[in-house]
């Protein structure tokens, strides 16, 4: 029938070529495979959307039960409470309520049972009475808190925060949620002063009206960890400078950048103005400034950018005004010269190895060497100036440094090996953090080293009386183990009379040398979180073996050698931001890049978060400016 309806032409090709024939003949085939695949695609679609919408209804309903548990009406009636906690009796030296009870120590049996515990005082709220707090234990302490803040900062995200690249609510956990896995208590106050001869803590309360008042809270055991201030070095005019350590630093720093760029946007704003309310200068090029620093131009380059004149991102200027040679200092070499190469190319101007005179209301006055050595003064005109350079002794650690006498260092509470205050009684106070040093000078352990290594007692140390001193120096000065690695050359290099023996003079200066080299811990959250964790943990097990510990007669501090090595500080590395990149000194090695390290940098602080519930805000916020940008209102 086919060849029949074909042309004559057709069928002879059909005829020569057979395939042609099945070719008109077949059946064409089902597109089974097709719709195969078409229903297997859109059953897994359907699996996808039910399972999606059960999830949904799992999570809201796992919302709602949560809340018909939560929101229900909680009475509370006849709490007892102490009357001592009402109206606590007078006394101390300067005869002011002695808060020996507290109005939550007997609200129930637990509480009760705490109160008999010795009294643990953690003053401060940063990173140091934070790792302390979690390295304790309930019931090992009747804890209390005294802070001037209700809540404990993740600092080192301050300069984000001031930009609105994260909120400052997702930096901040409140010290009572902290502290209740401990059933601790927290007062809201500003230490002012210490009476060791009694235990006394003195504590500066405000109350709703404002009226201040002071009271004493008793304590067996302080540790004081209320960090430093930051430093003058005499420059007139901080007053019209930003700092960046709080909250509320963040929060005014925020505000007067979203200031300069409204007024900038005014049809009425001069070009000077303009240039001027533009300016932003950092006065140092450690971390806080670098980090400030790229914060600010990150915040130029994303958002002004998309919602603000043109001519306000043109006329932005950024200043990193510098005392050293490099910024980063700290930092390895490297990372120094690929931070300063990276600001470069973005424009912002550094200024190194200058030093600020003056700051006024709209200038930042500084002074540099020209090639020829003599010192210029230049001028920045700026409404906008962060002073993050170097830091200061807190005024309560200036106070308890001013109570002993052999507290000398100018800068922090000197405290020994074990954390302990040098001159308060011993196991009483600790400091740890940036109101702390640790003691470098092995000069002033002389006489108890020569006493203990002088076995033939000539008043001389020979090679073998030194080896028996190395270990003990060892012992009071950790920090002095790395300068004591070649013990028999270091003797040999004081014997000046090569009479196999040293001198006290020779002795003498040998210990002067070594003291010398030790350098003193940086002020870091790092090394506050570490010393934090070992005074936890110290104490902990002191709680543990309380009754041992007495039955061997180890107290007045004996009991700290007893149950812990002199604290070790180990650097697990340093990272900074620079403004979509960052960089990792980990000692040895160093790592810098741009998306990957700014992820890494992210990921670090954000598993150093104190709670789940501010690492799920902070990643939130990252979110959030990366789809939508920065939150650009001025409150």
């Amino acid at each position: 029938m086919l060849r029949a309806c074909l042309p004559l032409r057709v069928t002879r090709c059909i005829q020569r070529h057979p395939p042609l024939l099945r070719t008109f003949t077949s059946t064409p085939k089902r597109p089974s495979s097709y719709i195969k695949n078409t229903l297997t695609a859109a059953r897994y679609t359907g699996y996808f959307c039910l399972s999606a919408t059960v999830g949904i209804l799992a999570i809201g309903a796992g919302f709602f039960i949560h809340d018909a548990f939560t929101y229900n009406d909680k009475h509370v009636e006849r709490v007892p409470v102490s009357p001592l906690a009402l109206h606590p009796e007078l006394g101390g030296p300067k005869n002011l309520p002695v808060v020996r009870v507290l109005v939550d120590d007997e609200e129930d049996e637990e509480q009760k049972k705490l109160a008999s515990k010795p009294r643990l005082i953690i003053l401060g709220g940063g990173w140091g009475a934070m790792a302390t707090l979690q390295s304790l234990y309930v019931g090992d302490y009747h804890v209390t808190v005294v802070s001037s803040e209700t809540f404990t900062t993740f600092t080192p995200l301050l300069p984000s925060a001031a930009v609105g690249t994260v909120q400052v609510r997702s930096l901040i956990e409140p010290i009572r949620k902290i502290i209740a896995r401990l059933r601790g208590h927290f007062v809201q106050g500003k230490a002012v002063d210490l009476v060791m001869s009694e235990r006394l803590l003195e504590v500066e309360t405000t109350s709703a009206d404002g009226k201040t008042a002071n009271l004493y809270i008793p304590y067996d055991k302080l540790i004081i960890a209320v960090g430093s201030t930051s430093s003058t070095y005499g420059v007139p005019g901080l007053e019209h400078c930003f700092q960046l350590k709080t909250i509320a630093d963040a929060q005014k720093i925020r505000r007067r950048i979203m200031d300069n760029f409204e007024a900038a946007s005014l049809p009425t704003t001069t070009p000077e103005e303009r240039k001027r309310l533009l300016s932003f200068v950092v006065c140092g090029g450690g971390p806080t400034g670098v980090e400030t620093a790229a914060e600010i131009y990150d915040f130029c380059q994303e958002d002004i950018m998309s919602y603000y004149p043109k001519i306000c991102r043109e006329e932005v200027s950024i200043h990193v005004i510098q005392s050293r040679e490099h910024i980063l200092n700290t930092y390895s070499e490297a990372i120094s010269h690929y931070a300063e190469g990276k600001f470069e190319r973005e424009g912002v101007n550094l200024v190194t190895s200058a030093r600020v005179g003056g700051v006024t209301h709209d200038h930042v006055l500084y002074t540099v060497k020209n090639a020829e050595g003599k010192i210029e003064q230049h001028s920045i005109p700026s409404n906008f100036v962060l002073w993050s350079t170097g830091i200061a002794m807190n005024p309560f650690a200036e106070r308890v440094s001013s109570l002993l006498p052999n507290q000398v260092h100018k800068k922090a509470i000197e405290v020994d090996a074990h954390l302990r205050v040098k001159g308060a009684p011993l196991g009483t106070v600790y400091a740890i953090g940036d109101c702390s040093t640790i003691e470098t000078s092995v000069v002033a352990h002389l006489l108890e080293l020569v006493q203990e290594a002088d076995r033939d007692g000539n008043g001389k140390i020979d090679y073998g009386e030194w080896e028996i001193m190395v270990p003990r120096i060892k012992q009071r000065i950790p920090m002095a183990a790395d300068h004591l690695q070649e013990v028999k050359q270091l003797f040999d290099l004081y014997d000046s009379d090569a009479d196999n023996s040293l001198t006290l003079n020779e002795l003498t200066q040998l210990l002067m040398e070594l003291g010398n080299k030790i350098t003193s811990l940086p002020a870091t959250a790092q090394v506050a979180a570490q010393q934090g964790k070992y005074v936890g943990k110290k104490l902990h097990k002191l709680a543990r073996q309380r009754e041992v510990l007495a039955a061997n007669d180890l107290r007045d501090g004996a009991d700290d050698e007893a149950v812990g090595r002199p604290f070790k500080y180990l650097h697990l590395g340093s990272l900074a931001y620079i403004g979509n990149a960052a960089v990792f000194d980990l000692g040895g090695h160093s790592f810098m890049g741009g998306l990957v390290a700014m992820y890494a940098w992210r990921s670090v602080y954000w598993n150093e978060q104190v709670s789940i519930r501010t690492r799920a805000l902070l990643m939130i916020d990252w979110v959030i400016r990366g789809v939508w940008g920065r939150d650009l209102s001025r409150l």
